[in-house]
């Protein structure tokens, strides 16, 4: 039983409206073979939501019909779902890159012994979960035995040619704080990320990306019952930096859940607040007529956690966003 969480849809955060969707961030669905701590969709082996074929059967549809360029999916461990090759193959030959959000362990469940393989083959960017460089911090947050398998399946794509210099197959990894603090800087971490693994594993990478933990679901419930919920609140709330709100992902990115209806983001989404301005519960097939571009984003409190200090997203800190957008700005 989790705790009740308190409603943070009342909030003062910033308004925000949306620039040309660019990218579809897929739930397919809740199963995992994990139970991590500070998971904010609650997935673990129980779970038995996952997407049905007529949505799945949407996705390619709507990524010709927007245009979009960035498939990015997730879960639960999206693998798991049984469609999963079939919608990154379809994805592919659209010419839309594909990334996998990768728990690492799932190499190594049953019927997944090629899926390693499968990724490289597709040119599958792998988003891969790994939230420290010790053992003892993994397996704490992560359960038992994972750090094992997650530098075991590192040094399989590895081998494949992920992270390598000069390759194309893209390997990035994933740091979340263990407790109620935002990240430390990100290049820095990342440094000694590299550093680290590399040494003691022969391990590369491309990048290290930090996503702050959201006070949701089963972070936040840990948060109640620990009586910190309000004080990580006042700290997401206390280093609000402004400069973030250009880089957000919601700005050019929708959520789809599971059961195919849209959010501006995941977080969103795990709050079962929908996507505004395309009616009461606006559905995937919305998008293959609507153009997002200008709407007005759902926003409340749990958007501080995306604005804080260096700024998160699923692209992990926010400060290259921004120059990324300075630069675009000057040659415009």
């Amino acid at each position: 039983m989790h705790a009740t969480l308190p409603l943070l849809a009342a909030t003062d955060f910033p308004a925000l409206n949306r620039r040309r969707l660019t990218t579809l961030q897929v739930n397919l669905g809740y199963r995992c073979n994990q139970s991590c701590v500070h998971c904010h969709v609650n997935a673990g082996p129980n779970r038995k939501e996952m997407m049905d074929a007529e949505n799945l059967a949407l996705i390619p549809k709507v990524l010709t019909a927007r245009g979009i360029t960035t498939l990015d999916l997730t879960g639960g461990a999206p693998e798991m779902h049984e469609g999963f090759r079939d919608l990154v193959r379809q994805a592919r030959a659209l010419g839309v890159h594909v990334i996998d959000r990768c728990n690492l362990t799932i190499l190594f469940e049953p019927g997944q012994d090629d899926l390693a393989e499968f990724l490289a083959a597709s040119q599958v960017e792998v988003v891969a979960s790994l939230p420290c460089y010790s053992a003892a911090n993994v397996d704490k947050q992560r359960g038992n035995g994972v750090f094992e398998k997650s530098i075991l399946a590192l040094q399989k794509l590895n081998a494949l040619g992920y992270g390598a210099d000069g390759s194309d197959l893209q390997l990035s990894l994933v740091y979340n704080p263990q407790g109620p603090e935002l990240p430390p800087p990100q290049k820095s971490l990342e440094a000694a990320y590299k550093r680290e693994l590399l040494d003691h594993f022969g391990i590369v990478f491309n990048r290290l990306l930090t996503i702050t933990n959201m006070p949701i679901q089963r972070f936040g419930s840990m948060l109640i019952s620990k009586g910190q919920f309000n004080d990580y609140m006042r700290l997401l709330k206390h280093n609000y930096a402004a400069g973030n709100l250009e880089g957000v992902m919601c700005r050019e990115l929708v959520s789809v859940d599971w059961q195919g209806y849209l959010y501006d983001c995941d977080f969103n989404q795990q709050l079962g607040l929908t996507l505004p301005g395309l009616g009461e519960r606006p559905h995937l097939r919305a998008l293959l007529d609507a153009d997002l571009s200008g709407k007005p984003i759902r926003v409340a409190d749990h958007c501080y956690g995306c604005t804080a200090g260096q700024g998160s997203s699923c692209g992990g800190a926010l400060e290259n966003a921004r120059q990324v957008i300075a630069v675009q700005a000057v040659h415009a």
